[in-house]
């Protein structure tokens, strides 16, 4: 079977915007430890690629779904610390009501094909 063609195939950046906002909303983060965050949530293969992570937080910014601001306070170089904005809550909710209505509609689809194969069996 074509790659792919497997359950499961697609694109990688599909949950990232969903996954960052996540991140940002259980406390503000560097761009660093977000990445290492969001791989934790099981949508992307792998190391989280920085480019991509720092390209969706670049745009989240300019659509005030995330702020960030320069924070100098340790010895060694300054760092960009991002928090989620009022608008990216708003946005990470409506992302958690289409992942609720995903599950539903795979699990309803898990339900079927098991009642089917009994019903073969």
């Amino acid at each position: 079977m074509d790659k792919k063609n497997m359950p499961g195939s697609g694109r990688q950046e599909r949950y990232v915007q969903a996954s960052i906002l996540l991140g940002l909303f259980s406390k503000p983060s560097y761009g660093y430890e977000l990445i290492n965050t969001i791989q934790s949530f099981g949508f992307i293969e792998g190391a989280a690629p920085p480019g991509m992570v720092y390209r969706h937080l670049r745009q989240m910014e300019e659509d005030n779904m995330v702020k960030s601001e320069w924070e100098t306070q340790d010895a060694g170089a300054a760092k960009r610390i991002y928090t989620i904005t009022a608008e990216g809550l708003e946005v990470l909710h409506l992302w958690v009501r289409f992942m609720e209505s995903k599950a539903a509609k795979l699990n309803e689809f898990v339900v079927k094909f098991r009642e089917a194969d009994e019903s073969r069996g």
